[in-house]
């Protein structure tokens, strides 16, 4: 009988907790909220901490005002020049009006699937009446500022801002990517051919600038050389001769000398020679006047 008491005190207790935590909600700092009222919106909260509501009467949706991410599918682009390109890009958004959002989309869930779709077209607008060449180029940037203008005109009535877009990858679709491939590896081969034919060209100009000089070199230092050895002989004749003026006797006797070590060479050496001949002149018996009488 005593337990009685302490029971329905308990559960008094518990309903006036669940009273008081009904009456009041907790806004962190990364969301904000929509107070309705019978299902209808009320007031906007976005001031984080902890805020008071008339219970089973108001309720809060909450609603992220972080960066949101927004993926589209890859898909294939035909851009203004005709060549076909596949697109990867992807969106950062945030909501900026929470009661139209509320009003419009509800949630981040509905939000994705709407923003997809317009993310698509805008790149697919954008993109397509540029040429290829203008999207792998540096205009990317103003490409993907204007896919993210036009995406904003049409995501405001949402209360959503588009913040940023960009484009992961924008390559060839795989059919093409071979044949281009191809075409590029020529393209490289004949370059490098008409490289290499330029640096062959340029090879042979500076070998025979080289040769060319290296003859015209020699020549010259061969004139040097002749002209060289001619005024040697000039001198070494001049000299002789000078020396043959002073004492012709003694030059003929220096000169049958030489001519005698030149002859006479080995241990037996044999000459035929004429009995009248003046070659062993001055080996014979010594006459009047430096002669010798041959023996």
């Amino acid at each position: 009988m005593n337990r009685i008491p302490l029971v329905g005190a308990g559960i008094v207790a518990a309903l006036v907790i669940l009273f008081a935590m009904s009456c009041f909600y907790t806004i962190n700092q990364t969301e904000q909220a929509v107070l309705l009222q019978f299902d209808a919106p009320r007031e906007i909260v976005t001031e984080p901490g902890l805020h008071a509501k008339i219970p089973w009467v108001q309720q809060v949706e909450y609603i992220d005002k972080r960066l949101l991410n927004l993926d589209a599918p890859a898909e294939e682009v035909i851009a203004q020049d005709k060549k076909r390109m596949v697109v990867d890009a992807f969106a950062r958004w945030r909501i900026v009006d929470p009661l139209r959002f509320y009003q419009t989309l509800t949630n981040t869930d509905i939000a994705q699937t709407r923003l997809a779709p317009i993310l698509s077209s805008d790149v697919r607008q954008v993109l397509g009446s540029h040429d290829f060449s203008v999207v792998l180029s540096g205009e990317r940037s103003q490409l993907m500022r204007d896919i993210r203008d036009n995406m904003n005109r049409e995501a405001r009535q949402f209360g959503i801002e588009i913040v940023d877009v960009r484009i992961r990858h924008a390559d060839l679709p795989p059919q093409n990517s071979a044949a281009i491939y191809a075409r590029m590896i020529q393209e490289r081969k004949r370059e490098a051919f008409q490289f290499r034919a330029e640096g062959s060209e340029i090879s042979q100009r500076v070998k025979a600038r080289a040769e060319r000089e290296v003859t015209v070199i020699t020549a010259d230092a061969t004139r040097q050389s002749e002209i060289l050895r001619g005024q040697g002989d000039a001198q070494k004749t001049k000299i002789l001769a000078d020396a043959y003026g002073q004492d012709p006797d003694f030059f003929a006797f220096y000169r049958s000398m030489q001519a005698y070590q030149d002859s006479l060479t080995g241990g037996s050496t044999t000459m035929v020679l004429s009995p009248n001949s003046e070659f062993f002149r001055y080996l014979g018996t010594p006459q009047p006047g430096g002669a010798a009488r041959k023996k």
